[in-house]
């Protein structure tokens, strides 16, 4: 659908109808995946809507989901149009090409989730990398986006130049690269913990984890608000869900070999994102390096090795895509109208903005993670099952709950309350766009808190799968495969 979307685009010649067409395109997608998740079994241990179309020397096209990559193909198509609506008015040059970016980059990112194939995967993977430097680099908003585009791309590309390393063995070890075959595949220990130090490599950069967090504070400041929320909330989830898939789903023993280290480097990362965010002035920096903490978290429920742990991370990186994708676009409400980020010229927002204010402040709340959003169900669970794997360090990650509401308290009170700023010029409140981008985000948020069960229901049988995989006989190592319903 994307892709007849940039067909669509690319033959219009009016830049608010290619707006329309991407929008339109999007749109119906989003509905497409809608349908996907009601035809959806999830009592249906295995992999559903498996399709195989070709077959080459090394690889195939084969694809299918879970009950995991379910949500990310759900959360992708949900924030793909909310990206087109908050650029709305903001892009003015380059309309057709920025939005066909986003077409392919739609197209590219329901590839990462929905191939069941190692190398395709990487494929994917990588190609992201292309229309996410262009997004940054053409329309960033400040003079140092080529500087921040150059660092996204040749941060990530080095990373996952070992990650393509480890595929190569993969393939050579085991005759193929097909994730069914390599879940059983007879690997040496030696060869997994190599294998398996690769991938974190490639997937360290990308979440990021200290010390690889560099380019991720330049990438948000720098990129447009589209290029914010998918970063925000897709890219970052990219690496939580290789995690699973790959380091987790075939190299087990070498991910319980390895978690002391993750671990480790997870809490270093969250306490040390966290003060820095203390330390920020620049609005959009203090939401991205807050952003660095809260995935932290995720990676210590994902080798937790418990149902519970897993699933809050799953539970926990949907919600992160809900809300951060929110608070940029909350950031991105105030620049527009004040031309300034920093973060010292903003008070007394509430007297001129009342609305904006609300969701602002739910939004706060959601980001600390407090009862009755989903965030909290996310990290509730995250903790218990970290707890359970190494209670002291768990211990020290759980600081990330006090030290995110000093952070995010801290930058509300100074935003909204007090006098009104002699710097600024008081503007109305939020526009008709605006609060229609900012109410599905909360209402997510909400519903997510309070009935999470609808969520963490398909999620059951595939986490349980992904710590005990079965092997039937005729029905394949992960158990059955249930074909396209039609």
């Amino acid at each position: 659908m994307p892709l007849l979307g940039v067909l669509g685009v690319s033959i219009s010649n009016s830049s608010e109808n290619q707006k329309r067409i991407a929008l339109g395109i999007t749109l119906i997608n989003f509905i497409i995946s809608l349908v996907l998740w009601g035809q959806f079994d999830s009592s249906y241990n295995g992999f559903q809507f498996v399709q195989e179309f070709t077959t080459v020397s090394f690889c195939h096209l084969h694809v299918g989901i879970d009950g995991i990559s379910l949500w990310f193909v759900l959360l992708t198509t949900f924030l793909i149009p909310m990206c087109l609506l908050a650029s709305w008015e903001s892009i003015t040059v380059f309309v057709r090409e920025f939005v066909i970016a986003f077409l392919v980059l739609e197209t590219l990112l329901i590839g990462v989730f929905v191939v069941l194939d190692l190398l395709l995967f990487y494929i994917a993977f990588e190609s992201v990398l292309i229309p996410m430097f262009l997004v940054i680099g053409v329309w960033g908003s400040r003079e140092r986006k080529i500087h921040a585009a150059y660092y996204f791309f040749l941060f990530t590309l080095l990373g996952s130049l070992f990650m393509l390393l480890a595929v190569l063995v993969l393939y050579f070890s085991a005759g193929s690269s097909d994730y069914i075959v390599l879940a059983t595949a007879d690997l040496t220990e030696t060869r997994q913990r190599a294998v398996w130090l690769g991938i974190f490599l490639a997937f360290a950069v990308k979440v990021p984890i200290l010390p690889f967090y560099v380019w991720l504070p330049y990438a948000h400041t720098e990129a447009p608000i589209g290029g914010s929320i998918i970063l925000a909330g897709i890219l970052l989830k990219l690496a939580g869900y290789g995690f699973l898939r790959f380091s987790i789903g075939i190299l087990p023993d070498a991910s319980a070999y390895f978690t002391p280290l993750v671990y480790a480097l997870s809490v270093i990362s969250i306490i040390y994102s966290s003060f820095t965010t203390l330390r920020q002035f620049d609005l959009k920096s203090i939401v991205a390096y807050s952003s660095i903490g809260h995935i932290n978290v995720v990676n210590l429920g994902i080798f937790s090795n418990t149902i519970q742990g897993i699933e809050g991370s799953i539970l926990l990186m949907l919600a992160h895509g809900i809300v951060s994708p929110a608070l940029f676009i909350c950031v991105t409400i105030l620049y527009d109208r004040h031309h300034t980020r920093v973060l010292k010229y903003y008070r007394g927002m509430v007297l001129n903005m009342p609305v904006y204010t609300v969701f602002f402040f739910v939004f706060t709340l959601a980001n600390i993670a407090t009862p009755l959003s989903a965030n909290f169900v996310g990290e509730f669970m995250t903790f218990t099952g970290g707890f359970q794997q190494n209670p002291v360090l768990t211990i020290l990650g759980a600081l990330s709950i006090v030290l995110s509401a000093a952070y995010s308290i801290w930058l509300f009170n100074r935003v909204s309350f007090g006098a009104s700023s002699v710097y600024l010029t008081p503007v109305g409140d939020i526009n008709r766009r605006e609060f229609m981008l900012l109410l599905p985000l909360l209402f997510l948020t909400l519903l997510i808190g309070i009935f999470p069960n609808f969520l963490l229901e398909p999620l059951h049988l595939s986490v349980s799968n992904l710590l005990h995989p079965c092997i039937t006989p005729g029905l394949g190592p992960r158990g059955p495969y249930l074909p396209l319903r039609r």
